[in-house]
């Protein structure tokens, strides 16, 4: 299961998010600043931090929607997918952790930030590097950090697709279902 906290268990760059938005006059200004909050999954070997998510696609901007629809998401909790929307996640991953096989029914764009990580699949183990893309079209499959003694990350954005295949979390239930 997981547990909500502010505290960053790996030893990498803590990190920022800047959310960006308008004056009254139209002219670009800084929103928001804030520091990453982090939930911890698989005995906090794995640890979350989900950068912003939407509700639609397109998102609506227009009188901060997209803000007010994140919060809302945020605050009912929400599993890997956000029905309907997308995710920005920052995954840190413990030394030689591998996490359950899983699917989700989304189209994943999955990039190492840290670490060399491998990407397990049903025909065999990828290793991926900093700057490395993984294109995750809703099949099941394993990360796992490739170091037995460094925290690897990386960075998701995870957006709901339409019906094919069902989402499997695998073992442990280690998150709740995202009920796409």
């Amino acid at each position: 299961m997981s547990s909500q906290s502010l505290e960053q268990l790996s030893n990498l760059r803590p990190l920022t998010r800047l959310v960006t938005g308008h004056d009254q006059h139209g002219k670009s200004e800084l929103h928001e600043s804030s520091t990453f909050q982090w939930s911890h999954h698989d005995d906090a070997k794995m640890t979350f931090s989900v950068a912003y998510s939407t509700s639609s696609s397109p998102p609506v901007l227009t009188n901060d929607a997209d803000l007010e629809a994140h919060k809302a998401a945020m605050a009912r909790g929400m599993g890997l997918v956000n029905p309907r929307g997308s995710v920005l996640r920052f995954v840190d991953i413990a030394p030689g952790h591998v996490c359950a096989m899983h699917r989700t029914r989304s189209l994943d764009y999955g990039i190492v930030l840290e670490g060399e990580v491998e990407l397990v699949l049903d025909d065999g183990v990828s290793k991926m590097r900093r700057g490395d893309v993984a294109v995750q079209r809703a099949t099941m499959h394993q990360w796992r950090n490739a170091s037995e003694n460094e925290w690897a990350r990386m960075v998701f954005v995870l957006q709901d697709c339409q019906a094919g295949v069902e989402e499997d979390l695998g073992d442990g239930g280690w998150l709740p279902p995202s009920g796409n």
